[in-house]
């Protein structure tokens, strides 16, 4: 089965760290949506299987989306591919717009899986990121949601802030687990160049934590989840049993999927293609029948180098069946040998069937993937 990603490129207002594709103006709104559900409709034949388990609205913010539109673009998909009767609905929402109206509307439309930006609840970092909600509304709406009914339920979080103390961290973890949640992910905060976070680190207004305190507050989250019950499945995300994200963790298999949207990308297994990034031409292009998108076929090293980065930053690690079968025994002993030193410091583990990290080779998860690279 195959999974689909839609984009929502609106926002009320722009976070300091966010370089994803977005507008704060909603003008457009309505004229988009019925240019994603005209999209669906053109490239119901890309993932080369009818059948879908997991639908996933990603943004921006697709909470700003109103019960009829999310329902207009679910609809679509059903009269263009066979939709699992247990398929995962996700929606990535922001704290500000779940009122209890909101996640009745949002329940009844179909979504059964939210995943919330909440990022701290503290106000003072709120405030640093220029996050639209408060640390209070970020509580309510994951009770909010609770009370619709949806249960199933993700928040974000970011570490590696300026002035999060390893107190304050503890104290965010705390209010997390606290709200009864089965899934949990967090970042590390990144730094990109087209953002007012990366102008406020240059013009010194912020400084950020250095490298020593990030890596506590790593380990602070790997111990925390731990105590919890949440299993570390992947570098930045926890759930408790049998809880994981369903869609993203596609990503990580190297499952197909479509990505519907500006700035969308889609994966076949021979190419991957993305959206271009702009609301006006995406519209244009998608109402003359003829989508604006870029498009790259994968070299087998481009498909090994992928196939390494992801997997080993999950729990089902590097599976030495699937390298042999699908790259070949020459690249798989190339691959072990790579990675003999990284097992002689304790950084990976190996049995007869899959490489996976350690505690300690979470902290280098990036460079040894690379290392592996051909």
């Amino acid at each position: 089965m195959a999974g689909i990603y839609i984009h929502i490129p609106f926002c009320k207002q722009a976070c300091h760290y966010c370089d994803f594709h977005f507008s704060t103006s909603l003008r457009n709104k309505e004229e988009l949506v019925s240019a994603l559900c005209k999209e669906i409709e053109l490239r119901k034949d890309y993932p080369g299987t009818k059948q879908i388990s997991t639908i996933y609205f990603g943004g921006g913010t697709p909470s700003l989306l109103t019960k009829a539109e999310i329902k207009q673009i679910l609809e679509t998909i059903r009269n263009n591919f066979e939709v699992d009767k247990n398929a995962e609905i996700t929606l990535e929402a922001n704290p500000d717009d779940l009122n209890a109206s909101k996640t009745d509307d949002l329940a009844d439309a179909g979504i059964n899986r939210l995943s919330i930006g909440i990022q701290s609840f503290l106000d003072e970092h709120l405030q640093l990121m220029n996050r639209s909600h408060t640390s209070v509304q970020a509580t309510d709406a994951v009770k909010n949601a609770q009370k619709s009914g949806i249960k199933n339920i993700s928040i974000d979080l970011i570490y590696g802030l300026p002035n999060l103390t390893e107190e304050k961290w503890k104290y965010n973890l705390g209010q997390a687990f606290s709200l009864d949640v089965p899934h949990l992910s967090a970042y590390c905060l990144t730094v990109e160049k087209k953002t007012a976070l990366n102008h406020l680190i240059k013009n010194k207004s912020i400084i950020l934590p250095e490298e020593p305190v990030v890596l506590e507050q790593f380990e602070t989250l790997m111990e925390e989840a731990g105590k919890h019950r949440f299993t570390h499945y992947e570098i930045s995300n926890f759930c408790k049993e049998n809880m994981y994200s369903r869609h993203n963790s596609s990503y990580w298999k190297n499952e197909t999927y479509l990505g519907i949207g500006p700035s969308a990308h889609s994966y076949d297994g021979i190419s991957r293609q993305w959206n271009i990034a702009n609301n006006p031409l995406y519209i244009k292009g998608v109402n003359a029948a003829e989508p604006a998108f870029e498009k790259e076929f994968l070299s087998e090293a481009d498909k090994f180098n992928e196939y390494v980065m992801t997997r080993l930053r999950t729990i089902w690690g590097i599976d030495l069946d699937f390298v042999e079968s699908n790259f070949g025994k020459p690249i798989l002993e190339e691959m072990l040998t790579d990675s003999k030193q990284y097992f002689e410091q304790g950084y990976i583990q190996q049995n007869k069937e899959t490489v996976t990290l350690t505690r300690k080779g979470k902290f280098l998860a990036d460079k040894i993937a690379s290392d592996l690279f051909i």
